[in-house]
């Protein structure tokens, strides 16, 4: 297996929740830190919400593996920012048997 090119600066970022003042909650997202990435597209699609045209966007996302429960260690309930663009993980395996890299399944979408 070739090593990966890891040549994208990508945001890890993680949801965070604050009180609305109404019962409810308002949903940010905190950036954790910053990874560099190897980002490769698998799939497309496009599908309507709300009569809208939606294109989703399959990648694989592969970036340096950081133990289990580290703050630098991906995970399914977070995403990944580069500039405008977000890329919201789905599921994260390691990559290799030695463990030296993590790929990140993630999609984007975007309004068409």
């Amino acid at each position: 297996m070739k090593r990966p090119h890891l040549n994208r600066r990508l945001t890890l970022e993680r949801p965070a929740r604050a009180a609305d003042g109404a019962g409810g909650f308002n949903e940010t997202w905190t950036a954790i830190g910053q990874l560099w990435a190897e980002v490769s597209a698998r799939t497309g699609s496009e599908r309507r919400v709300g009569g809208a045209a939606r294109s989703q966007m399959r990648f694989k996302i592969v970036v340096r593996n950081a133990p289990m429960g580290a703050a630098s260690r991906p995970s399914p309930d977070q995403r990944f920012r580069e500039g405008d663009r977000v890329f919201v993980i789905r599921a994260v395996a390691e990559r290799d048997p030695a463990g030296m890299y993590l790929t990140c399944f993630a999609d984007e979408e975007v309004a068409v």
